[in-house]
Order: structure tokens, then sequence, then C-alpha cells
């Protein structure tokens, strides 16, 4: 038995704002994310099933990441349900499309906040093992599995 890593990358556009933040970040600004998204598990082994050799059909993959993160993240306004509910109004009528996050919308929340919506999602049989998102080309957080047992 091996077990086998995959991959597969996803890009989005998303804009953020953090709320009560000391630096330039606490302006509305956008990024364009990379998402690197390995899930772990032993390829199917059976020449009647038509997914043998697979740990999991990368079209499957997609289609899980692509309805729960990317559809709903891509070229909206994420900004945390800490600030003012004036201030979100003020979002809500000159964005179309917000997402209040109940947490401070920085890499490392929302990295983690993904790994949660895709991590039940995934197939019984296969594991999410990491998940990484760049919000530069220099920068980027990463969420492990064996960091969060």
């Amino acid at each position: 038995m091996a077990v086998i890593r995959v991959t597969k990358e996803f890009r989005f556009e998303m804009a953020h704002a953090l709320w009560n933040y000391d630096g330039p970040c606490r302006n509305v600004h956008g990024h364009s994310y990379i998402l690197y998204v390995t899930l772990a598990g032993e390829p199917v082994k059976n020449a009647d099933e038509p997914r043998n050799g697979m740990v999991i059909d990368f079209g499957d993959l997609k289609k899980i990441v692509r309805e729960n993160i990317v559809d709903r993240f891509d070229h909206s306004l994420m900004v945390s349900g800490f600030a003012p509910a004036e201030t979100i109004e003020v979002y809500k009528q000159h964005f179309g499309n917000v997402i209040v996050s109940p947490y401070q919308p920085t890499c490392e929340n929302i990295v983690a906040d993904i790994a949660a919506i895709i991590g039940g999602k995934i197939p019984s049989g296969v594991s999410l093992h990491s998940v990484k998102l760049y919000e530069t080309a220099t920068s980027f957080a990463e969420w492990h599995a064996s960091d969060n047992r």
C-alpha cells in the first residue's frame, strides 16, 4: 500500500480589508490569490473501477473547490464581522459581492477557513493533507492536517 498525495492549483481574485489594523491593509485592496489543495490517499487498485489508479479524479477535486471556494470568493470583498454594522453596510452599498467573515480576513484565517470547508466535502478514503494560499507572489499561508489533529 502506498499513500500518494495529489495537488491541484486554483486561482481567484478577491479584495479584503483588515478591520482595526494599523497598516495599509486596513484599506480595501485586492489580491490575485493562488490556492493549492493537496489530498492524500491510496490509488484505487481495481481494474473494473473507472478511477483505477487514481487517488481522486482531478475533475472531482476541481468541482469541490470551484463550487465551495472559487465561485464564492472570486471577485468578492471579504470584510470582518468585527467592523461596525454601518461600515459593513457601506461596503454592501458599494460592492456587489461582500462576504462578512466571522474572523479577521488575513491570509492565515482564510486558509484555515478554506481547509475547514473543503475538509467536509472530501470523499471517503481520501484525506485533506494541506492547503496553501498565496496572497502575493512572495507571501503565503499554509494549513497542514498533521498540525491540526
